[in-house]
């Protein structure tokens, strides 16, 4: 069943993309793509820069001692001393049982999908989070042991499939929905792209030193 799951998706996946590249103009260029166009590749954005990162510039020139950005290596031993704090809060108040559930590892692990993920994802994310496994679970705990993970594989499937019937009923004929705040595929701060580097300069970005 895997392989026939592997095949299946794999053939799938290609597929789209096939069918995208060939479809649509100016796809993954966002200077030419109009206002409000979903296809910007925002993952494919992350796995290039990762790539010039990691391959082509190397951490030494951006985390090491020739690069602009070694204080990010302290995260490491923060990350490692994080959970300490927490246990002992746990250890002074067992009372206080919210304590007990605090994780520094899910806390700091959960950022790591930004970006591409946006805040208005992380937004939607908490809040149907907060719902089900906080108000749902509390009020109707039956309820959300028989239908939780259930719910969790039908919220999946039905994502995929309302992309699937939006493309071909509205963004094949380019309309890309309403335009509100939420529609807006950045974090609404104009800053976001500058570079850090010192020296540079941009126009509209702050010039650091």
């Amino acid at each position: 069943m895997k392989l026939v799951g592997t095949v299946v998706a794999s053939s799938v996946y290609f597929g789209t993309s096939w069918l995208l590249l060939t479809t649509v103009d100016d796809i993954c260029n966002p200077s030419k793509l109009p206002k409000g166009s979903p296809w910007t590749c925002p993952g494919d954005d992350v796995f290039y820069n990762a790539s010039i990162i990691w391959g082509l510039v190397g951490p030494l020139r951006m985390f090491g001692s020739q690069g602009v950005y070694p204080k990010m290596n302290y995260f490491f031993l923060l990350g490692i001393l994080a959970p300490f704090p927490v246990w002992v809060l746990s250890r002074m108040f067992p009372e206080k049982k919210w304590i007990q559930l605090i994780n520094m590892p899910i806390i700091l692990s959960g950022p790591g999908g930004m970006p591409p993920a946006r805040a208005v994802n992380y937004i939607c994310w908490l809040a149907v989070g907060i719902f089900f496994n906080f108000v749902v679970y509390r009020k109707f705990k039956g309820w959300w042991v028989r239908h939780n993970y259930i719910l969790s594989a039908g919220l999946d499937a039905g994502v995929a499939f309302m992309a699937i019937l939006c493309y071909f009923t509205l963004q094949i004929r380019d309309i890309n929905g309403m335009r509100w705040w939420g529609l807006d595929l950045d974090d609404h701060c104009p800053l976001a792209s500058c570079p850090t580097a010192p020296g540079i300069q941009i126009d509209g970005c702050p010039v650091f030193h």
